[in-house]
């Protein structure tokens, strides 16, 4: 949820947001509007609430000539009260819902859409020429049914299209993957947690998720729940409604849960393979930290994922996500996209979000400081998914159908060196 008060004493930056992130630019007038009709509608009620106290109360200072029509007059009076309670409601009812398709304020974002990202560097050292190494890249999914490690065939077959199976030593990669993840949370002073993967329209709606993309998200209409794409919403959800302190700095979290997502703008898009699949792993950070912290934290958070991509051997480049191809709650966020060798292209392997405090206000989690209590910040960026086993096959296979485990990952892995093919089971 936006700041009303900021937008109502300066609309011209929610102007230039809306417009940066090529959206509704009206809406700021429309939202002003509502909250202007809000506030006579609420006096309104208050003054014709205080004016039927005074009357109640003076009935039975009142002469037995003069009661009835008192009595009269409150009547009226509750009459109007009512009718101006329910303005006052209705109107705080329509400005609720036009602030809601309000996305976040950005702040430093480029403007523009999908493309207008700006490449902030590239990090990991060259891609691999192949060429040079005389062999062409097979992809993820060739190398992965070489290794008989990913099965997407049967996956197909028990639940239908981007579904999938990992298998022997590609079940214990992924798991090597989320528990070094594990361990630089904990390194770095997070909280470790198993989320819930479901969670109530409350929670969903207020990190941001069932405006224009809530067709991407599984809803089970017999109980009024939504599986999570992210643990990002149930770490959201976990303090709402509480006042927090965060005087001794940021209460930061990690999650580790299976996602979910329907995936239903990407018809053809990724069809190959597990880049693009309905269900995974992830470990996902999450912070609650003072306002004036978040850019410290975001980029806390930005070099934690960078540490973990370091730890696989990956290229990679960092990217300022323009601000037209930002989800709703975010601020700012910065992606990750690591090397693809067979679609020579870079594919976002994790993905950092400064949401300010646009959540927090959904969800009424604060701080008591001096003068009361405000809203925190919130932000959330990606450790660990399923996803990279993409960019770690075929980034570090080899000639023979082996790909070699980085260094990194051998601990987890009871220090195997390379993965090698065997015969695929019928």
């Amino acid at each position: 949820m936006i700041d009303l008060r900021a937008l109502r004493e300066n609309p011209e930056p929610f102007r230039a947001s809306q417009r940066a992130r090529g959206a509704d630019v009206d809406l700021v007038d429309r939202v002003i509007a509502a909250d202007e009709t809000r506030r006579q509608a609420l006096a309104a009620f208050e003054n014709l609430r205080a004016e039927q106290k005074q009357v109640s109360r003076s009935v039975g200072k009142a002469s037995p000539e003069e009661r009835p029509a008192i009595l009269a007059s409150a009547k009226e009076l509750a009459e109007q009260v009512k009718a101006a309670e329910a303005a006052s409601s209705a109107a705080a009812a329509e400005l609720d819902d036009l602030a809601r398709q309000f996305a976040n304020l950005i702040e430093g974002a480029p403007s523009g859409g999908e493309e207008d990202y700006v490449v902030l560097r590239h990090e990991g050292g060259e891609p691999r020429d192949f060429a040079a190494e005389g062999f062409e890249p097979a992809d993820h999914l060739a190398i992965g049914e070489g290794l008989d490690i990913i099965d997407t065939r049967r996956g197909a077959k028990v639940s239908g299209a981007r579904f999938y199976y990992l298998k022997g030593w590609g079940m214990r990669l992924e798991l090597a993957l989320m528990t070094a993840a594990l361990d630089a949370a904990v390194a770095h002073g997070f909280t470790p947690m198993t989320t819930p993967t479901l969670v109530t329209p409350q929670v969903m709606g207020g990190t941001g998720f069932l405006g224009a993309h809530s067709d991407e998200i599984y809803y089970l209409p017999a109980d009024d729940l939504y599986l999570t794409g992210t643990s990002e919403v149930a770490l959201a959800g976990y303090h709402a409604d509480e006042i927090l302190d965060l005087s001794a700095g940021p209460k930061r979290y990690m999650g580790w849960s299976t996602c979910y997502r329907r995936e239903a703008g990407a018809a053809g898009k990724d069809t190959r393979g597990i880049i693009r699949v309905h269900q995974f792993n992830k470990a996902e950070m999450f912070s609650y930290c003072r306002p004036e912290d978040a850019e410290a934290e975001h980029a806390r958070l930005l070099a934690m994922e960078e540490e973990m991509l370091a730890l696989v051997e990956l290229p990679y480049r960092v990217i300022d996500t323009a601000a037209g191809d930002l989800g709703s709650s975010a601020a700012r966020k910065f992606d990750c996209e690591a090397w693809l060798p067979t679609q020579q292209r870079w594919m976002e392997v994790t993905s950092t979000s400064n949401c300010t405090t646009y959540q927090a206000r959904r969800l009424a989690v604060r701080e008591r400081r001096e003068g009361g209590t405000s809203p925190v910040a919130t932000l959330n960026g990606t450790l660990a998914t399923t996803r990279w086993m993409v960019a770690i096959l075929e980034n570090h296979q080899q000639a023979d159908g082996s790909v070699r485990v980085p260094e990194g990952l051998r601990p987890y892995l009871g220090g195997l060196e390379v993965i090698e093919p065997v015969g695929a089971t019928a």
